[in-house]
């Protein structure tokens, strides 16, 4: 595992200023709701971009999290940086595992994207069809309910 101090010596992590927390903390609990509600209000007419909203409502409370209780705030290799820090901090399994799992999906779906726009057939084929926006609509719903939501729960827990 890697080390805060290594993380901070290497750029990838500084410390907040006192008089920056609270515009930290305003903005990561705007744009975790503000990305939950796109992820609950995209499942159907968008079920993919739904994905991504509900791992960056995810990644938006771990940050805010860290700002609040470590006064940390990532600065290089963001994604990848805010799970190094979630686990060298909390030693709760379950939640490094639920980040990892929306992050890896997030990842999916970035890459489905981008080969997308250099595949024009599997473009279509992804979202062209009525049975893969119905896939797409349940591995969406699945991800908010199974996936989402109980990160947001455990996250808020271990804000109080």
């Amino acid at each position: 595992m890697v080390s805060i101090e290594t993380l901070i010596l290497e750029e990838k992590v500084s410390s907040i200023r006192e008089l920056e927390v609270e515009r930290y903390v305003n903005f990561f609990e705007n744009s975790t709701k503000d990305n939950l509600e796109h992820c609950k209000a995209t499942i159907k007419a968008f079920p993919r971009w739904s994905i991504i909203s509900g791992y960056y409502a995810m990644h938006d409370i771990t940050k805010l999290m860290i700002a609040k209780k470590f006064r940390l705030k990532m600065e290089r290799e963001v994604h990848a940086t805010t799970i190094k820090i979630l686990r060298e901090l909390i030693k709760d399994k379950e939640v490094t595992r639920l980040i990892e799992k929306g992050y890896k999906e997030f990842i999916s779906m970035a890459n489905d994207l981008a080969d997308a726009r250099e595949e024009r057939t599997k473009a279509q084929y992804y979202t062209g069809t009525a049975f893969m926006r119905e896939r797409f609509q349940k591995i969406s719903e699945e991800f908010l309910l199974e996936t989402v939501i109980p990160y947001l729960e455990r996250i808020r827990k271990l804000m109080e």
